[in-house]
C-alpha cells in the first residue's frame, strides 16, 4: 500500500516529463512583417541626363507625423533604369529590407501601378527571383510625352506569381500581404 501511495504521487511528476519531451525544442516562428520607414525610387536616364528620386520617409510609422514625400520630374520621350531601396530608419541603426527582399526574392515582389488614362509612359521589371519571376527591385521606366499620373508601388509578401497577369506586374490576383504601399506624382516634361 506504501508503495503504490508513492507511484501516485510520481505519476503527475512522469506526465509532466512526458509531455514536456514531446515539444520542440525551437519552435518556428512565422516571417514576421518588417517596418518600412522610407521607400526610395532612384531612376537614372539611359544614355545620360539627371538623375530624379520619389521618396516616402515616415519615420514614426503609421499614425504620428505625416510622411514626407519628395518627387521629381522626369524628361520626356527618356528610358529610366530604376532602383528601389527599402529601409527601416526607426531605430538606431538603419535596417535595409532591400537585402531582406532580394535574399527572399521568390517571396515578395514590387508591383508599379500608374493610375492616369492617357499617360504616355510604362514600367517594366529588369530583375527575376530563381525561379524566373519578377522581383522589381530593379526596372526600366519609359516615358513618352509630356503628361502626369500618380504611381503606386506595393510591396507584397508572398504573392502569387504564377497568377494570371502578375509576372506582368499587375497586382489584381497576386494576392499575398503588403508589406508597404505608397503614392508619387509623377510629371513628365
Amino acid at each position: 500500500m506504501k508503495n503504490i501511495k508513492h507511484i501516485l504521487w510520481a505519476l503527475p511528476l512522469l506526465s509532466i516529463l512526458f509531455f514536456t519531451s514531446c515539444e520542440k525544442d525551437d519552435p518556428e516562428v512565422p516571417n514576421e512583417e518588417e517596418l518600412i520607414t522610407t521607400v526610395t525610387y532612384t531612376l537614372t536616364p539611359q544614355g545620360g541626363g539627371s538623375i530624379v528620386q520619389f521618396e516616402f520617409r515616415d519615420l514614426d510609422g503609421d499614425g504620428g507625423s505625416a510622411p514626407v514625400i519628395t518627387t521629381g520630374t522626369l524628361a520626356a520621350n527618356t528610358t529610366y533604369v530604376g532602383v528601389m531601396s527599402l529601409l527601416n530608419e526607426s531605430g538606431s541603426e538603419t535596417e535595409d529590407i532591400t537585402v531582406e527582399v532580394a535574399e527572399e526574392a521568390a517571396e515578395h515582389q514590387l508591383f508599379y501601378t500608374l493610375n492616369s488614362f492617357g499617360f504616355d509612359g510604362n514600367i517594366t521589371y529588369a530583375d527575376a527571383d530563381i525561379n524566373g519571376n519578377p522581383i522589381g527591385l530593379l526596372t526600366n521606366f519609359t516615358v513618352g510625352a509630356p503628361s502626369t499620373a500618380s504611381l503606386t508601388i506595393t510591396l507584397r509578401h508572398e504573392p502569387d506569381k504564377s497568377a494570371t497577369g502578375v509576372s506582368d506586374g499587375d497586382i489584381t490576383n497576386a494576392g499575398g500581404e503588403t508589406d508597404i504601399q505608397v503614392t508619387f506624382e509623377v510629371t513628365v516634361q
